[in-house]
């Protein structure tokens, strides 16, 4: 007779406990979602083995530092760490200005003479910190969705299919988030303009 296979909290429960079986029975059973979820994000293999390696380095640190809140939610927090690793390669990339000018490059050909001031800049910051913080306040499949579509740029059908609901939950998901997200910035008196 087959053995039943041990849910994610037992195989995390061992891992803690010394077995690194456990770890690689995790990895293993999580990695085609994880890597899908990072490519899909990325759409580049190689970048995506990256980010795929350092989720579960991040992962495996996480729980030996007993830093891990195991509320049968295990693939959701490796999704999500995952997720916040695209996000900010992301926010790297796109500071990040490439040129390639010959010997005629002056710097200050790509310097904008109109930078935002110190404040204009804190202010922004501080702006993308509150909202940051009203959409953790969220439900998970809420909040889940809203980052999916304006965080990655996924487009609702994308939605549908990596978080394996029809295409009308992920819209009606969308827009209960944006209407609870109004309330919370009601609630809270949030400004959210500059």
């Amino acid at each position: 007779m087959r053995q039943p296979e041990q849910t994610d909290q037992q195989l995390v429960q061992n891992y803690l406990g010394g077995s690194e079986k456990s770890l690689e029975l995790l990895i293993l059973r999580h990695k085609d979602r994880v890597f899908g979820y990072l490519y899909h994000m990325l759409r580049d293999e190689e970048l995506a083995n990256d980010l795929f390696q350092d989720t579960f380095m991040k992962v495996v640190k996480t729980m030996k530092l007993g830093q891990y809140n195991d509320e049968g939610k295990f693939l959701p927090w490796i999704l999500r760490i995952a997720h916040n690793l695209a996000i900010d390669h992301f926010r790297k990339a796109k500071k990040m200005k490439t040129t390639s000018g010959g010997e005629d490059f002056d710097i200050f050909d790509i310097i904008k003479g109109t930078d935002p001031s110190v404040e204009d800049t804190l202010v922004e910051d501080q702006i993308k910190d509150d909202l940051r913080n009203l959409i953790e306040l969220l439900p998970e499949d809420q909040k889940t969705v809203l980052k999916m579509r304006h965080f990655c740029d996924m487009s609702f059908k994308e939605i549908a299919e990596e978080t394996n609901v029809s295409i009308n939950t992920a819209l009606g998901r969308m827009r209960y988030a944006l209407i609870n997200l109004r309330k919370l910035i009601e609630e809270k008196q949030v400004s959210l303009t500059v």
